[in-house]
């Protein structure tokens, strides 16, 4: 126990090589101290347990190393080198500016500056989280910091660039350090975790390094607690229970279930989710990340984005193939409103609850509109292909018995109207005429109706003129309705979404009044990009709602910008004051009588 050190000291990098994830700082040091252009003061900045402090004791001790390696790494055995690892060196001075941040610390250090070192060839002050430095203390600082000795130099650590003054900025060579990637961090702790003879997995130490944000010091200190926890074995078990994560395989089943629309597991799993102590919030944010990984799963040029181990992102391919991108972006809208709600919400679990439900039945939108889109390519040619079959195949087949008949192999011809009654080539039907085009009599088929395939389909399309036939597009219901049906259905979903508090949707909605065009299209006039995309995200409950209770599932929103002479102008408190006069000429004597100014 006395003997023990923590990862984080134990294993500190020593060397510029030994340094992870900071190469581009760490060969820029290098190559300044080769060529003797050392600047008079440094600045490393970013963000914590990156290697800040790190690189500037390793530069101070490679700086009055006497015995320089080619590689231009500090030797370690001169008499420099050894005083600064047994911490007692006099040449190099390390300050916390956190507990030492008064003018009276400054003026201090600015006294020791005067003085030349003792050994080795410059004087160097560390001193680190400078940002928490006082005004005063800055201000005294900076003659000193732009001109100081030969033989002085400063390096100064922080993680919150934007405190410190731009004058100190100005005097310093500035250095940005990177968050750490999750394959180097993940690799130095296999690394570790080698030198140590502790078992470990790879799923396991990249959670390790995905939950460290970048930050090796976190790492380290996530892989100590997890040694002890598991008893020298870091599996990716021991680490999911250790850290409290949403294990990946949860994220996997809820996206299965949702897309096989089913909702009932969908909510079980929720709960069960609840149920191991996790936060609703931190859950739908995961759902997203999940999301956002399957998407970029999709391309093979963008798989460099997904920072997990090779088994996950396995794991990861084979799901988005089963999923579209349409359903993917559908989902990541939903759940990204979701987080924005969530803290505002007084049911949250509820607000998750309806979230799941609405990516349940994305599958079932999308599959509508595409069916809608497909009849509506469907080319006329179709149909009049159909009354081109000879008539005796077509009395054949209805004659038949329909046992002879597999509906398999039911040739579509079999269904058409007699040669004669086809159109000719030449003399074309006008436009305007829809009843002469060549029709199906349901009628005279209703006796067979198994051997013709589609036939509601058929129907639907040729059939338009007869009134009495109802309208169907691919199995679901097309009831006509008027005007003044739609537009009561319209305002009350409008009521309803202001008593939910989206104003700003109720607002577009009431604003410019919709139109309904021909086969049922509902035109609705925007002003701006932003009202369209306010519209989009509740685009799938509006249309639920419209075609359920208008039974007409062929109902499609479309929207126009509306054109600069269609948008509301402003008026100025001079137009309107000229209104009032028109109306009241007295209040022209009013004004003049006091002296009074339009404002």
């Amino acid at each position: 126990m006395d003997n023990f050190i923590v990862s984080a000291r134990k294993y500190r990098p020593a060397t510029f090589e030994s340094v992870v994830g900071q190469q581009h700082i760490t060969n820029t040091l290098k190559n300044a101290i080769k060529n003797n252009q050392l600047a008079q003061a440094f600045l490393f900045c970013g963000p914590r347990g990156v290697g800040k402090t790190t690189c500037a004791r390793i530069l101070a001790k490679t700086i009055n190393c006497q015995n320089l390696s080619p590689q231009v790494e500090a030797c370690g055995e001169c008499e420099s080198c050894r005083s600064f690892l047994n911490g007692n060196s006099f040449s190099i001075h390390e300050l916390d500016a956190a507990s030492n941040n008064s003018v009276d610390d400054i003026r201090s250090l600015i006294e020791q500056v005067r003085i030349p070192p003792q050994t080795g060839k410059y004087k160097i002050y560390i001193i680190d989280e400078v940002h928490m430095l006082s005004q005063a203390a800055f201000n005294a600082f900076l003659k000193t910091l732009e001109e100081p000795p030969s033989y002085a130099i400063f390096i100064l650590a922080t993680t919150e660039k934007h405190k410190i003054l731009p004058t100190i900025l100005s005097r310093c060579q500035i250095f940005d350090f990177n968050r750490i990637r999750v394959e180097d961090m993940a690799s130095h702790l296999a690394a570790i975790a080698k030198k140590e003879s502790v078992e470990y997995d790879n799923d396991g130490l990249h959670l390790i390094a995905q939950k460290a944000d970048g930050g090796l010091r976190d790492a380290l200190s996530m892989f100590d607690q997890i040694v002890s926890f598991s008893n020298r074995n870091v599996s990716y078990k021991a680490v999911i229970d250790n850290l409290n994560i949403l294990d990946y395989d949860y994220y996997f089943n809820v996206t299965d279930n949702l897309l096989k629309e089913d909702i009932a597991n969908t909510l079980l799993l929720f709960d069960e989710i609840l149920s191991n102590g996790f936060d609703g919030n931190n859950f739908i944010i995961g759902l997203a990340s999940h999301f956002r990984n399957l998407l970029v799963g999709k391309d093979a040029s963008t798989l460099k984005l997904l920072e997990v181990s090779e088994g996950i992102r396995q794991k990861y391919l084979e799901q988005s193939k089963a999923a579209s991108p349409s359903f993917l972006l559908s989902a990541l809208n939903i759940a990204n409103q979701c987080d924005l709600n969530y803290k505002n919400s007084k049911n949250q679990r509820l607000q998750v609850e309806l979230s799941l439900i609405k990516i349940c039945h994305i599958p079932s939108a999308l599959n509508l509109s595409a069916s809608a889109e497909t009849l509506k390519k469907k080319p006329d040619s179709a149909v009049e292909g159909l009354a081109k079959a000879p008539q005796q195949e077509t009395e054949t087949a209805v004659n038949q018995p329909i046992k002879d008949y597999p509906t398999a192999n039911i040739p579509p011809r079999v269904m058409s109207e007699p040669k004669a009654e086809a159109p000719k080539p030449e003399t074309p039907k006008p436009a305007v005429a829809p009843a002469e085009k060549p029709k199906i009599s349901v009628q005279s088929l209703k006796s067979v109706p198994s051997i013709i395939p589609n036939l509601n389909d058929l129907s639907g399309n040729s059939d338009k003129a007869e009134e009495d036939t109802p309208k169907y597009v691919s199995g679901e219901s097309r009831v006509p309705f008027s005007s003044e049906t739609f537009l009561g259905v319209w305002n009350n979903y409008a009521a309803q979404i202001k008593k939910a508090g989206k104003i700003n949707l109720f607002t577009i909605m009431t604003a410019n009044p919709p139109t309904l065009l021909d086969d049922f299209k509902i035109e609705l006039v925007i002003d701006n990009r932003i009202q369209e995309e306010l519209l989009m995200l509740e685009k799938i409950d509006l249309l639920n709602h419209l075609r359920l209770t208008l039974e007409n599932f062929g109902i499609d929103i479309i929207t126009r910008q509306a054109e600069q002479n269609e948008k509301k102008k402003l008026y100025t408190s001079h137009e309107k004051y000229q209104h009032m006069v028109a109306k009241n000429p007295k209040l022209e004597e009013f004004r003049r009588k006091f002296n009074l100014d339009v404002n």
